[in-house]
């Protein structure tokens, strides 16, 4: 099961599908005017009154409007197509990133036994950060104390009383405190292998390992897979 790309806690995935889809309605709405505007303009030509016809002049404006809308309404379906065109060569150029580990902020895959490696960044200014952990379904499973350090943290796999999660999916959210107020709250970044790109709204996705779905433009790091060679 794949989750969407505005899965939980990860912000960046909403911006770039969600102006695809506002275009895609915009699109939509023109076409709807398009159509109407044709319906109106035959039916007034239709039932026009043959003893006092419509003016030329008023005619041949309406006949502008009508090759105006015909064109925009075409240059968006064109536009439409480029940018599908663009998104594909963008898919297939990235690729040769399945199998590869990328950073990003999203959920990572638990084997059951190997540490994942959290990126943490908390706010300069905190006196207490805490990393809290979810699971698949968004139930809080653990919640550790960390230094106010940008430093990767090695998480074992523990629950709050020292137990072994089952294997699955997690996501890590740092909370900064400040004088016992939370100010500020974010998930951390992960390391995650790529398991296959796809075309979402005109832009490339990323299926990770653990299941979320991420745009490649949210990516900031990649590298071979830990135990290869060549890491980037």
């Amino acid at each position: 099961m794949t989750t969407p790309v505005s899965s939980f806690g990860t912000q960046q995935a909403t911006g770039g599908s969600g102006s695809a889809a506002a275009s895609q309605s915009a699109t939509s709405a023109l076409t709807s005017d398009f159509e109407t505007f044709l319906n109106l303009m035959t039916t007034q030509a239709k039932y026009q009154d043959p003893l006092e016809p419509m003016d030329s002049s008023d005619y041949t404006a309406q006949l502008a409007q009508f090759s105006s809308v015909e064109q925009q309404v075409l240059t968006n379906e064109t536009l439409s197509s480029m940018l599908s065109a663009l998104s594909l060569g963008n898919m297939s150029q990235l690729t040769g990133w399945v199998g590869k580990e990328v950073r990003a902020q999203a959920a990572a895959h638990f084997d059951g036994s190997t540490p994942v490696a959290v990126a943490p960044n908390p706010a300069a200014v905190a006196d207490e950060v805490k990393m809290v952990v979810y699971d698949a379904e968004e139930n809080e499973v653990g919640r550790i104390d960390l230094p106010v350090s940008a430093e990767p943290y090695q998480w074992s796999g523990e629950d709050g009383d020292g137990n072994t999660l089952p294997e699955g999916s997690y996501t890590f959210v740092v909370e900064s405190y400040s004088n016992d107020e939370v100010i500020l709250s974010e998930v951390a970044e992960v390391y995650g292998r790529v398991e296959e790109t796809q075309n979402v709204n005109g832009e490339v996705a990323l299926i990770m390992e653990s299941g979320s779905a991420i745009l490649a433009s949210a990516v900031t790091a990649l590298r071979d897979p830990e135990g290869t060679s060549g890491n980037s």
